[in-house]
């Protein structure tokens, strides 16, 4: 079963946030607290939208999905990003990261967007190959910068 994210929620994404940060080699980078999740995702003007995979058996959460909107100039229209797209390993295999990507789609369509996006790393075969089954297509033509850090406090200070 997919849902929308609820503030009761907020604890459980920021562990499968951190749990999604392990996996990816980087936990010392997954320091959001629930109280900056809480404001995103349920303060007065939410940037981040969150759904909720949770195990038919169970109702126990088994991940999640969080994304924001972004803009296409060239097609006049939103488009979604995902930005974290998590299932625990226990659950992998049940179909809820399949259920969550659908419910992009399915939103996106519905809204009129023209587009669902996200990044993966280079090395996550299982992730790609899970991406490629649904159609999904690789924007290899396309390199992500990132400022952050001291190159942006550089950047914002000129």
């Amino acid at each position: 079963m997919i849902r929308t994210a609820l503030p009761t929620d907020v604890p459980v994404i920021r562990a499968m946030i951190r749990e999604l940060a392990e996996y990816e080699k980087a936990p010392h980078e997954a320091v959001a607290t629930d109280e900056q999740l809480h404001d995103a995702l349920f303060g007065p003007a939410p940037a981040l939208f969150g759904l909720i995979a949770e195990d038919d058996a169970t109702g126990e959460p088994a991940g999640f999905a969080v994304w924001f909107l972004n803009f296409s100039t060239w097609r006049g229209t939103h488009g979604i990003y995902l930005e974290d797209l998590y299932v625990r390993p226990e659950s992998r295999g049940g179909g809820h990261g399949k259920a969550l990507l659908l419910e992009l789609a399915r939103i996106a369509v519905e809204r009129g967007y023209s587009r669902v996006e996200w990044s993966v790393l280079d090395w996550n075969e299982p992730s790609i190959d899970f991406y490629k089954a649904l159609g999904a297509v690789a924007m290899d033509e396309w390199t992500v910068y990132r400022l952050t850090g001291d190159a942006l406090t550089a950047a914002g200070s000129r």
